[in-house]
């Protein structure tokens, strides 16, 4: 009837008659007769949380408390209670780290967002670099503005700013420029001349280098060209010529994947759609020529006006083309 075996029966009996409890998983356990009280656990708290200790762990509080001749419980029996509040990790003085979010943004045209980052180009010295400094429309991906210096400072990143916002016309407009947390970027000098110019700062967290993937991309981009020099630049002026050169070429000539394979300089002067439209026509006449030559539709040469830096944050800006 109870659908048990007779040995379970009898365990059950020899059990009730020993005092023993139910062992089963799930059942009802009687609470262990060493378990501390609430009046003690109220205790440990209380000292664990009075200004002498705050901030110390279990493992200082205890020794301190035993050389005074108290013991209120074991040092794994603060920690755990501790852990059952919440408070082993943040009390006293000590804060819950902050998460610091990087906001989103959507460009919809040329010179609305940009990227920035500085570079290292070997020297024919050893332990010595010239430094690139360049800066990047994320919308076109176009090259607006570029130095190679000797050094590294802010001063050099805000004269190049103001040459760069000068030859692309950025006066009243609303410009969005994202960096890492180099000294270069986050330098006095720097960030006067960009509320100056009316250009509003953007920093990546902290050792993510994600955040500024456009500019990181674009480095890489110049260092595995086939022309790149296998030796170190024997001078200033060098890098200066090659990195022109190479600016020149990703510009205007480099048919870039991520816009459809048009050039930045097309995306950015807007002739981008015109290129592509082109295109469907072509396509679209070789499918009328030969139809049984295509099981499908055509290539997509469609290009999103959208481009997001960081679109997996939450409320994104969105820097709408100008009226």
């Amino acid at each position: 009837m109870l659908d048990i075996s007779l040995r379970t029966y009898q365990r059950w009996l020899n059990d009730d008659v020993n005092g023993v409890a139910d062992g089963r998983k799930g059942s009802r356990q009687s609470a262990p007769a060493n378990k501390l009280s609430m009046d003690e656990r109220a205790q440990i708290l209380a000292v664990a949380n009075s200004g002498e200790f705050a901030s110390s762990p279990p493992s200082q509080i205890v020794p301190t408390l035993a050389d005074r001749g108290q013991y209120l419980a074991s040092e794994s029996s603060m920690y755990r209670i501790l852990r059952e509040q919440a408070q082993q990790q943040h009390r006293g003085r000590a804060r819950k780290p902050s998460k610091r979010v990087v906001t989103s943004y959507c460009a919809t045209e040329a010179n609305r967002l940009w990227a920035w980052d500085i570079t290292w180009l070997p020297a024919a010295v050893k332990g010595m670099y010239f430094y690139w400094y360049m800066v990047l429309d994320i919308y076109s991906r176009k090259i607006v503005g570029h130095e190679v210096h000797a050094c590294e400072s802010a001063e050099q990143a805000a004269l190049l700013m103001r040459k760069a916002s000068l030859a692309e016309g950025l006066a009243g407009r609303k410009v969005v420029l994202h960096s890492d947390n180099g000294s270069s970027m986050k330098g006095a000098t720097m960030l006067a001349t960009l509320e100056k110019l009316g250009i509003m700062p953007s920093f990546s967290r902290p050792r993510v280098s994600n955040d500024n993937a456009y500019a990181e991309s674009l480095f890489r981009t110049c260092k595995y060209r086939p022309d790149y020099p296998s030796k170190p630049f024997e001078s200033l002026d060098e890098a200066r010529r090659w990195t022109l050169k190479f600016v020149q070429w990703y510009n205007h000539e480099h048919k870039h994947s991520a816009l459809k394979f048009v050039t930045p300089a097309q995306r950015h002067g807007g002739q981008a759609n015109a290129i592509l439209r082109h295109r469907e026509q072509v396509y679209a006449a070789a499918k009328q020529r030969t139809p049984e030559r295509w099981a499908g539709r055509t290539r997509d040469w469609e290009l999103q006006d959208q481009v997001w830096l960081n679109p997996e944050r939450n409320q994104p800006e969105v820097l709408e083309k100008a009226a």
